[in-house]
């Protein structure tokens, strides 16, 4: 596919501090792209370089083809979407709609119907009169999107748009954004710390830390196979539990460190004896099974219910998170016997924390 943003070699320095390294990234027209990871792991950074709110301080950034580096943002062609919706609060919805079509000089009746348009597909139709200040968290983060469509723009940016709204809201508006690319056939780029959002609403997730991509992909693909143990700790949620372990003689079986609990299991690779390595164990792969049963037996510490999930913590060191589907009968206190499916063991190096 052609590729709409292209970034090559892109560093950014602030002074001695390199908050973006050797940034490489091709995103193909069309496509949802989530950046996702830790604060100040450089993805706001990167957002901004696209829009040109930041100047890069080394490599190559083009946009449908054109280099932008030295080009200002209001020539870039692109819409960024803000965490703080950033609408004017003296202007009606209707007018901060049609505000970037008047100062490019459109004639106010095709502003005015091009803001109808927009609202009809947006939901805002019945709020064009009213002010900001009159308008929900939600509604405001519409017109903000609202905005930033009607400019019909080479590719959209979002900066971490709905942290501001509730749990309910956030789960709303992602399905909507996501509606709203598919519909349009945009390009967008979408900054979260929140892995789920990046998890379901994106094509393609890029994971960064300290400046860096990690690991980019196919969202299942991070989730199935992470590159190294930050990225399968960052993917997932609850998080990956993670075991010190020790390769035994026959380089085929691994015994798990769980503090009080040794347990030997097999492991489905082929590794150097004596190797000591982590070993990676969803939550929602760990099976529970009754006393007696099971590859090995833990403590509970507590149990918490959701209603449709039930989230299992042992008191072992480090601690074991199980995940189990409904409500499950275990208690705080008992005993259980825990399962594992060695073709969902995730290895990982002791040391650089890379997949093995």
């Amino acid at each position: 596919m052609t590729p709409q943003i292209e970034l090559s070699g892109v560093n950014k320095h602030y002074g001695a501090f390199h908050a973006l390294k050797n940034i490489n990234l091709s995103i193909a027209k069309g496509t949802f792209v989530a950046l996702v990871g830790p604060s100040g792991c450089g993805k706001s950074t990167l957002l901004r370089s696209l829009a040109g709110l930041e100047r890069i301080s080394e490599g190559e950034l083009k946009i449908a083809g054109e280099l932008m580096t030295n080009v200002p943002p209001r020539k870039r062609d692109v819409a960024m979407v803000f965490q703080s919706y950033a609408l004017y609060p003296h202007m009606t919805v209707e007018k901060n709609l049609t505000y970037s079509l008047r100062i490019r000089g459109v004639a106010k009746a095709d502003a005015k119907k091009a803001a109808e348009e927009v609202a009809a597909t947006t939901g805002l139709s019945h709020l064009l009169k009213r002010y900001p200040r009159e308008l929900s968290g939600g509604q405001r983060q519409r017109v903000a999107m609202s905005r930033a469509i009607i400019r019909h723009p080479k590719a959209f940016l979002f900066d971490e748009p709905l942290s501001n709204l509730d749990a309910a809201l956030r789960v709303h508006m992602r399905k909507e954004i996501r509606a709203l690319h598919d519909r349009l056939h945009a390009t967008s780029v979408y900054v979260t710390h929140d892995q789920i959002e990046a998890m379901t609403m994106a094509d393609h997730v890029v994971v960064m830390r300290d400046g860096v991509i990690e690991q980019q992909g196919k969202p299942l693909d991070l989730y199935d196979r992470p590159a190294n143990k930050f990225v399968a700790g960052f993917i997932g949620s609850p998080a990956m539990n993670f075991i010190p372990a020790i390769v035994g003689e026959d380089g085929r079986s691994l015994t798990l460190d769980l503090g009080p609990v040794k347990q030997t299991i097999a492991t489905g690779h082929q590794l150097q004896p004596g190797r000591k390595v982590t070993a990676g164990l969803r939550p929602e792969h760990l099976g529970i099974t009754g006393r007696g049963q099971g590859t090995f037996h833990v403590p509970v510490a507590f149990v918490e219910s959701t209603g449709s999930s039930t989230f299992v913590t042992a008191a072992t060191t480090p601690e074991l998170t199980i995940v189990e589907t409904g409500r499950g009968l275990v208690r705080g206190g008992d005993t259980i016997g825990v399962a594992v499916d060695p073709s969902h063991l995730h290895l990982f190096d002791e040391t650089s924390g890379a997949r093995i």
